[in-house]
């Protein structure tokens, strides 16, 4: 007979598995520290938020990465478009090596033009940083073929996850298209939903499950203003509904 202790170390196990990762976009040491507070699993780090979210300091990625032992993510972007214009290269290079010499979860980064991957650019941005993960952003929103993009994006070393929000529509219509992200990933790259996540989608995305990260950016705050502080109150109502 199994032991009740056993059966419920069971349980517990595939709640762990089952439960959604929460990742919380942040422009501060107090942003972060908030959404830590609240109960984030993972840090997206930026600047200019209104903008998409750009390549931050590095002395704020240190400040954070000092005060907790939260994984973190980087964005290395240096403008409102999905398109690396001249001159950036050297400039994101330098940012990726610099996030990796402090052992940061990963950095963020992706580029597009006329609507088609723009992978090689990716990579030429990697290979100054080649022990450091990626998750490619929502450049990937922008593409025309996103199920055969999957398929590039799964072929490169460093790129573990997807950044996307499922395309418009209703929560509903959104969480189909994450389905069949997630289905063409086949394991190979995770599938994160993020993007005009609000209260509404994010309750659906975790209910439905069709994604097992969650990317959040002005849910997590106290107001409309994508630049308003990270609230612990936002993120712990988000994480209750996560599960």
């Amino acid at each position: 007979m199994r032991s009740r202790c056993g059966s419920r170390a069971g349980t517990d196990h595939r709640r762990r598995l089952n439960r959604i990762l929460l990742e919380v976009i942040v422009q501060t040491l107090a942003d972060a520290r908030e959404a830590a507070e609240g109960g984030a699993d993972r840090l997206e780090i930026v600047r200019n938020i209104r903008d998409g979210g750009l390549t931050p300091p590095v002395s704020l990625v240190e400040a954070i990465a000092g005060d907790m032992s939260l994984p973190l993510r980087v964005m290395v972007r240096e403008n409102a478009s999905y398109a690396m214009r001249d001159g950036e290269l050297a400039v994101l290079q330098r940012a990726a090596a610099d996030f990796e010499s402090l052992d940061v979860d990963g950095i963020v980064v992706g580029f597009s033009r006329d609507h088609m991957m723009a992978l090689d650019e990716v990579q030429r941005v990697l290979s100054a940083a080649p022990r450091v993960r990626a998750t490619f952003h929502r450049a990937f929103d922008d593409l025309t073929d996103p199920l055969s993009a999957v398929d590039a994006v799964a072929q490169a070393p460093q790129i573990d996850r997807i950044l996307t929000d499922g395309g418009t529509g209703s929560p509903a219509t959104r969480a189909v298209r994450l389905r069949q992200y997630v289905a063409r990933a086949a394991g190979r790259v995770e599938i994160m939903a993020g993007g005009g996540v609000d209260e509404e989608a994010f309750a659906w995305f975790a209910r439905d499950g069709c994604v097992r990260e969650i990317h959040v950016g002005r849910a997590a705050r106290q107001g409309v203003d994508p630049d308003e502080r990270v609230s612990a109150a936002r993120v712990r109502r988000l994480r209750a509904l996560a599960g």
